[in-house]
């Protein structure tokens, strides 16, 4: 087995309880820091991930190495793996934020009373967040870069099998906040794999922790959810419909269905079930799914689609249930829209879902009914990105109701607060 990084041996509570500390200072400066300042920081640390590209792509090495020795999935290792390309994406990725529009101190609304109260709703930092994360190492650029824009200290939870490369990043990430003066500890990434880390975390480093934005697997989220007592800006899985119906173009169908499904199958946007409107079942089906056969995807389908397309793998109930993350997909003809938004209700993760359709009354039904998080009409589910969404990055897709919902982006990270102005009135 190949080193990584850790201090396993360390007392795990102190550890923590002393990042906790040290975020919290680290919180109030940070929070009062120039949009100038910040933006500094955030060049600098684009800069120094591109001066060390070849330490990150070695650090990175050693966990593909352990990766493969460890005998992680094929959809797993490609979410590790970084490449020149990915780590230039990452550096432009952080620029992008730095030139977004600082939100802290952004007047929201404003609005004079009758008795001449002057009334602002303000943005404001949260404070101090706790990002947890599994395989993939570009999570450290993005969520420190997003945190530190939004005022916010962070600590970052890296899963194990990345822990060399997010090592390597996080010190990019600690030379631009070195080189702009501001606190170190304003981005600090957990210096162990032990995951007694994750249950300090969970338990809100001694009131230290503000919020939780856990981004992994189903099994990390759900222990998150379950245990965590800070809030929690989450998404359980990335169930992802998209849904062709019978006034779709056939090619744009085509186009759609494989590079939702085929153009990176280990992200939480890339669909996982395909319904198609019954009455376009001879002319769009077959040429559908053989264009993903071709792309390399497994067809799981109904006994009605199958009956169609012989070369498709039979379907079960946990079929309709599942996120994949893998060249395989899950079919099913349904009769219409309304069929399809019953169908997409009952099993989806509310996280995006798709509809391909020239209707303008199908799009609009399927835009009113449907509760998730993401809604597109004739583009792929992989649009499902705060990069794609104009918001330089994201640190996860959030499918619950409070607070943010959908990209978690700059603005996401923030709360508010109400600044009132008088000229003397008193409350009668």
């Amino acid at each position: 087995m190949l080193k990584t990084h850790d201090n396993a041996n360390e007392d795990i509570v102190a550890v923590m309880a002393g990042i906790g500390r040290n975020a919290r200072a680290a919180a109030r400066p940070l929070a009062m820091a120039s949009a100038e300042r910040k933006h500094a920081a955030l060049v600098a640390m684009a800069d120094a991930i591109m001066r060390n590209e070849q330490a990150i792509l070695d650090a990175n090495a050693i966990d593909l190495a352990n990766g493969e020795e460890a005998g992680l999935s094929a959809s797993f290792m490609d979410r590790l793996k970084l490449t020149p390309d990915r780590v230039r994406a990452m550096a432009d990725g952080i620029r992008a934020i730095a030139e977004l529009k600082d939100p802290v101190g952004d007047v929201m609304a404003e609005w004079d009373r009758p008795n001449g109260l002057h009334i602002e709703r303000v943005r404001t930092p949260l404070g101090v967040i706790g990002v947890i994360y599994e395989s993939r190492p570009n999570v450290t650029a993005d969520a420190g870069a997003l945190c530190l824009k939004a005022g916010n200290a962070v600590i970052l939870r890296g899963g194990s099998d990345s822990v060399n490369s997010s090592t390597a990043i996080h010190a990019c990430l600690v030379e631009g906040l070195k080189a702009a003066k501001l606190p170190e500890a304003a981005i600090q990434l957990v210096p162990t794999t032990d995951r007694k880390a994750v249950g300090e975390m969970l338990k809100g480093l001694s009131g230290n922790l503000d919020v939780i934005v856990p981004r992994g697997g189903k099994s990390l989220v759900e222990r998150v959810q379950t245990e965590a007592r800070v809030p929690v800006f989450a998404h359980l899985e990335g169930i992802c419909h998209l849904y062709i119906d019978k006034s779709a173009k056939l090619d744009m169908a085509v186009s759609i269905a494989v590079n939702a499904k085929m153009r990176r199958t280990g992200i939480c946007g890339s669909a996982e079930t395909l319904l198609v409107d019954r009455a376009v079942a001879s002319t769009h089906l077959v040429p559908i799914l053989d264009a993903l056969k071709a792309a390399g995807c497994e067809i799981r389908a109904s006994d009605e689609v199958r009956a169609a397309y012989a070369d498709a793998n039979a379907a079960t109930d946990a079929d309709w249930s599942t996120e994949y993350l893998d060249a395989i997909i899950s079919v099913k003809l349904v009769d219409g829209v309304g069929e399809a938004i019953d169908h997409i209700e009952h099993w989806s993760s509310h996280h995006t879902e798709a509809v391909v359709a020239e209707d303008t009354g199908v799009v609009e039904r399927f835009f009113a009914e449907i509760d998730s998080a993401i809604l597109l009409h004739n583009a792929s589910t992989q649009f499902a990105d705060g990069g794609e969404f104009g918001m330089g990055a994201e640190i996860g897709i959030a499918t619950g109701k409070m607070h943010a919902r959908g990209p978690v982006g700059v603005e996401q990270l923030t709360s508010f607060k109400y600044r009132v102005r008088g000229t003397g009135q008193v409350r009668p």
